[in-house]
């Protein structure tokens, strides 16, 4: 199975939200052991850690983690 980046996060603990509510709406998200290290900031690149998903559900897990980074990114204001 291919797995596709849907966003790169800065904020691990924001990561580990994203990735529990791509799980929780049906999708099949990397855990952050399967695809690098946990917490640790910067590794997988300047943009920070990445979200992975099936290639497949890539379109539409997009569409929700860009959505709910909006919404995390509203409540730091």
């Amino acid at each position: 199975m291919s797995f596709e980046t849907i966003v790169e996060v800065e904020d691990p603990s924001q990561a580990r939200v994203l990735v529990v509510a791509l799980k929780a709406h049906g999708f099949h998200p990397l855990e952050g052991g399967e695809g690098g290290l946990p917490g640790v900031r910067g590794l997988f690149g300047p943009k920070g850690v990445p979200v992975q998903v099936p290639e497949a559900e890539a379109a539409d897990a997009t569409v929700l983690a860009l959505d709910l980074l909006k919404q995390m990114q509203a409540g730091e204001d």
